[in-house]
């Protein structure tokens, strides 16, 4: 019941807050459009988000929970408070320097992570004065990080969950009030600023709230703070690899016209949507299940929780793909294009999704099997797969990008993803590792064909109906869920037991 309350509790704050991100997207395509400003803007959130991803919301957390709470449960709540400090202050120790020096080579690094914006133009030029203005952000959101981790460790998940609403409400308020500043982008990046002030200070309070102490100590490298890099080493390589592949992405779409990253940007938010909430909960669920049942040597209980995994991840992911692919266009006009969002906009970031949603059900496969991997403490084999992704991703870019421009870039992700998961399966076959059943094939046919269903009839209801886009999009969205879910049932893929038993009716539970 704990598990189900806390899994309650951050998915219906994670929801919370993909809503509150999709009003702000669509603030930010009125308002800020997709032109050079916007360009500037999304690299100068992007370069303090590669090493808050690298290491705040991945690494730092999955190895830092474990080591506070083994200090908790064996030494106490001193012991564990004094560690706690002692993180926090070689965290800042670090960071504090590191952003001071960033901070003050900014055109060299701009230089580097978009080489496409040439010095002395408006592009390069805003882009050093906006990133100099986010970057203290990674500071504060890493501390916000070991707050949430240190409450996560005692089942107070509610705080760090909601979080990310406060950056969404205060990047709406910058937009909101954009007209007080020389341009949105200049608003916006100054609310990416104080949102981490603003996370910082909530996440203490609701610390000192629930008692939970934090003893600041003078930074020092002993054996808890070497122990805890090292566990973090592995993590930092694999979440390093995955923020290259986006920051190749960047950089190559820094060389195409206007626009051209910003469309990589609303068609990746609209792709995330599934993916984030698919992936939480496969991520949220399966790795402590599957780990247990690893430890205790059931393997017939492994077996059974990677089959179920593939089964359900692919059951939600298939009708996500499926209608990103078949009505890109309907989406982006409906949530996206109005004021500086043009039609060509639409156009451009709608072919960018649909290449984007090729790649979808790999994406959360690639889940699956990672977290298999994960769970027998294999995290090199991971990683070795990420980094090949990567390289496969690079030169798939060079090439599609000069046939189809920025799908390219989308294309070529979409596609080092399926080929991972076939490195994965041939991983899978050399080692001990179950490989899916049989009936996972008729399975997966079965999905596909309902999954096809529901796209003819989107396509064809979207050529029939003559409403305006955002009214378009609700009907075509209710109409594909429908759809897919009585195809699903019509074909035995589901039951209502089996519904019972996802929605939590079990009786026997």
């Amino acid at each position: 019941m704990r598990l189900l309350k806390a899994l309650a509790a951050v998915s219906g704050l994670t929801a919370l807050s993909r809503v509150a991100g999709f009003v702000r997207d669509i603030l930010m395509a009125a308002i800020l459009g997709a032109g050079p400003i916007a360009d500037a803007f999304f690299v100068a959130l992007k370069l303090p988000n590669l090493f808050r991803r690298i290491t705040a919301e991945g690494a730092f957390t999955v190895a830092f929970v474990p080591t506070y709470a083994d200090k908790d449960e064996k030494l106490g709540r001193e012991a564990a408070a004094e560690y706690a400090g002692r993180v926090a202050s070689v965290m800042m120790g670090v960071l504090i320097p590191l952003s001071l020096i960033v901070m003050w080579f900014m055109p060299f690094v701009i230089g580097l992570i978009a080489p496409g914006f040439t010095e002395g133009e408006m592009r390069f030029d805003l882009a050093i004065e906006f990133t100099r203005v986010t970057f203290p952000y990674l500071a504060l959101i890493s501390f916000g990080a070991l707050l949430g981790g240190m409450m996560n460790a005692h089942d107070k998940f509610a705080p760090f969950a909601a979080a990310p609403i406060l950056f969404n409400l205060c990047l709406i308020s910058g937009l909101l009030l954009s007209g007080f500043f020389e341009t949105a982008g200049h608003a916006l990046v100054w609310a990416v600023a104080f949102s981490g002030v603003l996370q910082a200070v909530f996440l203490y309070y609701c610390l000192k709230r629930y008692r939970i102490d934090l003893n600041f100590k003078k930074p020092k490298l002993d054996k808890d703070i070497k122990k805890l890099f090292k566990l973090m080493a592995p993590g930092i390589v694999g979440a390093g690899v995955v923020q290259i592949n986006i920051f190749v992405d960047v950089i190559l779409a820094s060389f195409l016209q206007a626009g051209a990253i910003s469309a990589l940007y609303y068609a990746d938010r609209l792709n995330q949507l599934p993916l984030g909430i698919i992936g939480i909960a496969i991520g949220t669920a399966l790795l402590p299940m599957m780990s247990r049942a690893v430890s205790s040597g059931d393997k017939f209980k492994t077996q059974g929780l990677f089959d179920q995994s593939l089964f359900f991840g692919l059951l939600l992911a298939m009708p996500a793909a499926t209608a990103l692919a078949v009505m890109p266009h309907v989406l982006i006009e409906g949530l996206f294009e109005r004021g500086a969002f043009t039609s060509e906009a639409t156009h451009i970031t709608s072919g960018v999704l649909r290449a984007y949603a090729l790649g979808l059900p790999a994406f959360i496969l690639a889940k699956v099997f990672s977290t298999l991997y994960f769970s027998h403490q294999d995290t090199v084999t991971p990683v070795k797969i990420s980094i090949i992704g990567t390289l496969l991703n690079i030169g798939l870019s060079l090439i599609l990008i000069k046939e189809i421009g920025v799908m390219g870039i989308a294309l070529a992700t979409s596609l080092t993803t399926w080929m991972q998961i076939a490195l994965y399966l041939g991983a899978m076959k050399r080692s001990e590792y179950h490989v899916y059943a049989p009936r996972f094939k008729t399975q997966v046919i079965q999905i596909t064909l309902c999954a096809l269903v529901m796209g003819l009839s989107i396509m064809l209801a979207d050529v029939l109906l003559p409403f305006e886009a955002v009214v378009k999009m609700v009907i075509l969205v209710l109409l594909g869920l429908i759809v897919y879910f009585f195809s699903v049932v019509w074909v035995k893929l589901i039951r209502m037991d089996d519904f019972n038993r996802i929605m939590g009716k079990n009786k026997n539970e």
